[in-house]
Order: structure tokens, then sequence, then C-alpha cells
């Protein structure tokens, strides 16, 4: 019998850390390959851990609300065999085409006490034996975030590293290390008031998910100065392409089609027209994003807030888009959602109009620098110009709000980005295909 280490598994790009929600299995319990035994909190996301081995639990490590960081033990497992593991996985002896040399693997494989006392920034997860041989030949942590891991959840394995080690020579010189984003340089809280309670009040606890949005809010308010430009949108046309074509995609695809993908492929293409929007600050520094992934704020039956993120919206068809945002909001409202699907967004949009709202300023998620709200739909009176003068007609008008980060957005480009975005709804082609 041997004792295997459950580590906390890399969940994702920018998440650390988890805290221990609940475990599903005690001391003494069995479990087979993939039970999950563990039900952790990362941010606003809840997920299960699943144990890669089979075993007994003897002993849990970390407690119900304890956190734990990426690539940490929280229980270890006794198992069938010899020999445990240091590493969420077992690294595999196979030597890759051009691999140094025996002598020179073993030379690199000895210090593994040494390296597994060499730390890493969280959001990049090694095992000792890679950790070693980045030691051993002077890879830099920049270096290693290049390289394209084969392993679990994109771990970087021995034999990515000595393919890196042999083609290395035939690489471009490393560029210094990527900054990081920008954050406070102290925690901000949620301001602490004393309230007096009267006779009758009722206190409620913040649950774990309000404790987040609180703070995070809070760290949005004291980092960006919010500016908002308001327009209302005659989206008349979309409202009429979309009462034509949803009943034909439900049947074709299955899948609702919503207002919402129609609201992001505007945005994307404003985006696009305006790629400075698409922007994080860190430090003094203005990082411009290569892709475009918009941030979806979705409300929860629990009245809380989450933003799963539809990757790489640019490269979406309108078909494509209504999938995906289906199925986050689906996933979202379920409590389904993985890590990753609310990591990475480089702009985000509200729709305040599903609560009945005809506008509002919503906050903006860093390190985005804007966010766009989307208000109801509303049949109102409206002038129209045509060829034989001015006319009354009744028209689908909608409110646009775009908040924007004053420190690298001007009034000028939030108002120019958001008139393209009113822009391509109110001028919705009915012809359009999806």
């Amino acid at each position: 019998m041997a004792e295997y280490k459950l580590l906390l598994p890399s969940m994702g790009e920018g998440v650390m850390e988890a805290t221990i929600i609940t475990w599903l299995f005690n001391e003494g319990d069995n479990v087979k390959e993939d039970d999950s035994v563990v039900e952790i909190a990362t941010d606003k996301v809840d997920s299960d851990v699943p144990t890669p081995v089979s075993g007994k639990i003897i002993k849990i490590l970390k407690q119900k609300d304890e956190v734990a960081k990426v690539g940490e033990a929280i229980a270890i497992l006794e198992i069938e065999g010899e020999g445990g593991n240091t590493a969420s996985e077992e690294v595999k002896t196979e030597t890759p085409t051009a691999a140094p040399d025996t002598e020179t693997l073993k030379t690199i494989e000895e210090p593994l006490q040494a390296a597994s006392t060499v730390e890493f920034s969280g959001d990049l997860y090694l095992s000792p034996l890679v950790k070693s041989i980045a030691l051993q030949e002077n890879i830099s942590e920049s270096e290693l975030k290049s390289i394209k891991g084969s392993g679990l959840e994109g771990r970087i394995t021995k034999e990515d590293i000595l393919a890196y080690v042999s083609n290395r020579g035939s690489q471009p010189a490393q560029q210094a290390a990527p900054v990081q984003e920008a954050a406070p340089k102290a925690p901000v809280s949620a301001p602490v008031s004393t309230v007096s309670v009267a006779a009758g009040d009722e206190i409620i606890p913040m649950d774990r998910m309000r404790k987040i949005i609180a703070e995070n809010m809070v760290k949005a308010k004291h980092i960006a100065p919010h500016v908002t430009s308001f327009i209302e949108t005659d989206v008349t046309n979309v409202v009429k392409w979309r009462n034509k074509h949803k009943d034909i995609f439900e049947k074709r695809e299955g899948e609702k089609l919503t207002f919402m993908p129609i609201f992001v492929k505007a945005i994307v293409k404003a985006i696009q027209d305006f790629p400075m929007i698409n922007v994080s600050i860190s430090g003094e520094n203005i990082i411009k994003k290569k892709n475009i992934n918009i941030g979806m704020a979705t409300a929860l039956p629990d009245g809380n807030l989450i933003v799963p993120v539809i990757k790489n919206a640019d490269q979406l068809s309108l078909s494509g888009l209504a999938k995906a945002i289906n199925d986050l909001a689906y996933r979202a409202r379920n409590k389904k959602l993985r890590p990753e699907d609310t990591q990475g967004a480089t702009y985000t949009i509200s729709n305040v109009g599903s609560f009945g709202n005809l506008m509002g300023t919503p906050i903006i998620p860093q390190p985005q620098v804007a966010i766009l709200a989307i208000g109801a739909i509303v049949k109102k009176p409206a002038v129209l110009e045509t060829k034989d003068g001015d006319v009354i007609a009744i028209r689908q008008l909608m409110f646009m709000s775009h908040s924007y980060d004053h420190r690298v957005v001007d009034g000028s480009l939030g108002g120019m980005m958001l008139k393209h975005v009113h822009d391509y709804l109110q001028n919705w082609d009915l012809n359009t295909e999806i």
C-alpha cells in the first residue's frame, strides 16, 4: 500500500486558490477513480474536485471553509501499489525525440528535493520534476508560460519541457515577463459601518458570493473613475428580424433565439472599430487585448450576479453566439459553470432591460475599462424622416448606457464606440442570415 496526495488542481488562468465548501466523503471512506470527493468555491464559481485514483481517504488536510492554494495537498489517500506521488499526476517516463541523453536527464532529476522549495507565481502550477528541469536549464517563468502543456488542464509535462529544451536554440529570444494586471496597492474591502438594529429588524449575514461581489464593486469604483454616455436606439428592425427567425431557429437548432446574440454581434463590430476599448491598465501601461471575450452579466435565482464569458466572440456567427450564450446562461443558473467560464473577459454587457429597467449605470469589472448596459425595448411614438417629410410612427426604442474608465477612455472614444453599436443595431439588415 502507498499514500497518494490529492492536490487542488489548476482551475483556469488567474485562479490561484479555492475555499473548501464541503467534503462528499469522510476519512475512512473508499473512493473510486473520477469520484467527486469535495466541493470547492473559486471566486463566484462552485465546482467539484474528482480523484484521479481509487483508494481510501485516510486524512483530510483542508477542512470546510479553509482556503487551499492550487497544487496544495487537500487530502491523503491510501492506494494499491508501492510509492506515492508528489504531484497531482504521475509523470511519464518516455523520453521524447531529441531529448537530453541519459546522463543529462539524471542530473536534471536528482535535485527534486531542492526544486520543490522553489515557487513560481500562483497561476503557473509545475510538478517538482518540471521545476527541477526549469531550474537546471535556467528557463524563466515567462518562457514556461509560452510552453503549451499537454498534461491535465494544460499543465506542462516532462515531455513538454524536454522538447522545449531540445528546440530552445531555434526559439527567438524571450521577452521580459509580462506585466501583471493592475491591482490596488492595498486590499480594498467594503467599508464597515455601524447600524442600529431596532426591534423586529432581521439580520441576514452575507453569503460568500455577496461578500465577494461587495469587495469587487468597492475595488472597481476605487480604481476606475467612471464616466457614462447614453443613447436611444431604434431597434425596430432587430425586433422584426428576431420575430421572423426565432421559431425557425428553435426548430432547426433546438435553441432559443434571444436578443443577446444580436447585441453581442453589434458590440464586437464596434470593438473592432475601436480596439482601444478592448484594453486593460497595468501600472502606467495599457495592455491592448488580442482576443475579444465578452462578459455577460447574469442574474442568479438567489439574487446574486455572475459574469460568464463568451470566449473569442469575434470568431462566432450569430448561431454560434446564440448557442454559447444559452449554454452559459443555463449553466450559470444551475451552478454548473467551471472556474474558467468566468475568467478572461475583455468587455462586458449587462442587460438591465430584462428587469424592465429603461437604463442603468453598471460598475466596470476590473481589469476591463468599459461596460455596456442594455435597457428594455419599449414601443414609443418617434419622429421619422421620409422623402415626403417628417412623420410620427410607433417604433421599438431602447436606451443604452456606456460606462468607461476615464483614465484611458475619453468621452470621444467612449461616445463614438457607443454610437457605432447604436448604428449597427438601428440599421440591422432584415436579410441577415442565421
